[in-house]
């Protein structure tokens, strides 16, 4: 997909890079951004994991594009995942146990919730076309809804595992998470944290050739 260059996911997160694998992208190289994650919770989730994503793609692209040890780039993937509750708030990784069982308990008792993964994809433009990169994004909505019969016993044994500390709204479903959900609606890669189908999908549309703006529709350049 990305022969022989330089492919790079701005995030830290080893799941991420796992499922990357499962498309083709064995050897890419984990940057994480150091862009500060802080924009205000009052944005939509849908704006606000586009732009938190888009700023992580733009801050990897920004330090790596003139790297002359290792050349520019050809390709750069970037994501956020926000939980978000049925009353609307947004859901990041837990800051504290109390804040964390907290926030389980909370995604149990009120039903249904959902997870939101933006996806930013970005690779230099050979040509010196305005603003010298291609960038897709995507954003992916699943609900997951939480089995109610989960009692308070089970989740502190779960965020004692720790498993869940790191994760937005403080579960993993592709690990021992998935004890706490009784059923997703929509992709379950999504919840794990990259929708895969839509992130293919992105690369292949920045990996594409450049058109040249100065042909018509013919292919023929007018006179």
């Amino acid at each position: 997909m990305v022969k022989g260059r330089r492919a790079i996911l701005a995030s830290a997160s080893p799941r991420r890079k796992q499922l990357l694998s499962q498309i083709g992208l064995h050897n890419i190289e984990i940057i994480p951004s150091t862009a500060p994650e802080n924009l205000p919770k009052s944005l939509s989730p849908f704006e606000y994991v586009l732009r938190t994503a888009s700023q992580k793609a733009m801050n990897v692209y920004s330090a790596e594009i003139n790297n002359a040890a290792k050349g520019e780039p050809a390709l750069i993937i970037a994501a956020d995942t926000v939980v978000v509750s049925q009353a609307g708030q947004i859901l990041e990784k837990p800051r504290s146990e109390k804040e964390h069982i907290a926030t389980l308990k909370g995604l149990r008792d009120s039903g249904w919730h959902k997870v939101y993964t933006a996806v930013a994809c970005m690779a230099p433009l050979e040509s010196a076309r305005d603003p010298g990169y291609a960038l897709e994004t995507h954003v992916e909505e699943t609900a997951v809804k939480f089995d109610p019969a989960v009692s308070d016993e089970l989740i502190l044994a779960y965020v004692k595992t720790r498993e869940g500390a790191d994760k937005a709204g403080g579960y993993g479903i592709q690990g021992i998470g998935s004890i706490l959900v009784e059923r997703i609606e929509g992709t379950y890669d999504n919840v794990v944290g990259l929708p895969l189908r839509a992130t293919l999908q992105l690369i292949e549309k920045v990996m594409a050739p450049e058109e040249d703006p100065e042909e018509d529709d013919e292919g023929l350049v007018p006179l």
